[in-house]
């Protein structure tokens, strides 16, 4: 008899053409099913809370799968994290919920991105944020991110992807800070996500921060229900998938700092 289990994920994004899989591409759940093939025997199609895209990162993606596999769960994660390349990570394995499914059953998903401003490159991130040349007002984005928070039709920040039913999102965190080691990081929290939209916001608000655009910028962005009116996309190597969260007891992991 089958039965529902819960992953978690970490990933570096770099070598893969994202998670979905894809003809003849190296891909996060290419990779997974794989290794799960290795250690049940079973061919199993699994099913992320979010197809993160080339380049994208992840400290707490959740993957939901059935198998007859009577392997406990931390048999199974130590098998995975035993053939699984070393830029992927099994974090947790857990029991679900018959019928559970890791897109319909979140509640909320929190994203991270990261940019460093600073005059001089790092060259070891280089894989993990945005470097960006010119040093940003973090005061000024913060100012104009309040504009998007709570429930809004995010057309303006969706770039062409797979059709939505609504665009309208409620974002309930949305925060510009700097860390620690000088780098900027954007934190954001929403009960679902358009296509680049996260991307699409970081790109915004950098037009704030660097000047360009007053702190009222990203609520006109919205008010214009147009993706021309924005900021560019921002690039896929700042971002990084935090967590997902499902309101029960069988929660993903606590992520540590990007």
């Amino acid at each position: 008899m089958k039965h529902s289990l819960k992953i978690t994920l970490a990933y570096d994004g770099t070598a893969y053409a994202g998670w979905q899989l894809q003809p003849d591409r190296l891909t996060v759940q290419g990779v997974l099913e794989t290794a799960l093939q290795k250690i049940t025997g079973e061919t199993i199609r699994v099913t992320a809370s979010g197809r993160t895209d080339a380049g994208v990162h992840a400290l707490g993606q959740v993957v939901g799968l059935t198998t007859h596999s009577q392997l406990p769960p931390e048999v199974l994660q130590k098998g995975l994290n035993a053939v699984l390349p070393d830029d992927i990570v099994v974090r947790e394995v857990c029991e679900a919920p018959a019928g559970f499914h890791a897109i319909r059953d979140a509640q909320r998903k929190r994203y991270r991105y990261v940019i460093n401003d600073a005059p001089i490159r790092d060259v070891f991130a280089r894989r993990y944020c945005w470097q960006f040349s010119q040093r940003l007002d973090e005061g000024a984005m913060q100012r104009a991110a309040r504009g998007l928070v709570g429930q809004h039709d995010f057309c303006s920040y969706e770039s062409r992807g797979a059709p939505r039913q609504t665009t309208i999102r409620t974002v309930y965190l949305l925060e510009v800070c700097r860390r620690e080691d000088g780098k900027l990081q954007i934190e954001i929290e929403a009960d679902g996500f358009l296509y680049n939209m996260v991307r699409a916001i970081v790109g915004t608000l950098v037009e704030v921060g660097r000047g360009a655009e007053a702190d009222t910028y990203p609520s006109q962005v919205l008010a214009a229900k147009n993706r021309s009116a924005g900021g560019a996309t921002a690039p896929p190597e700042g971002l990084f998938l935090v967590k997902v969260d499902y309101g029960n007891s069988c929660e993903s992991p606590t992520s540590s700092p990007a």
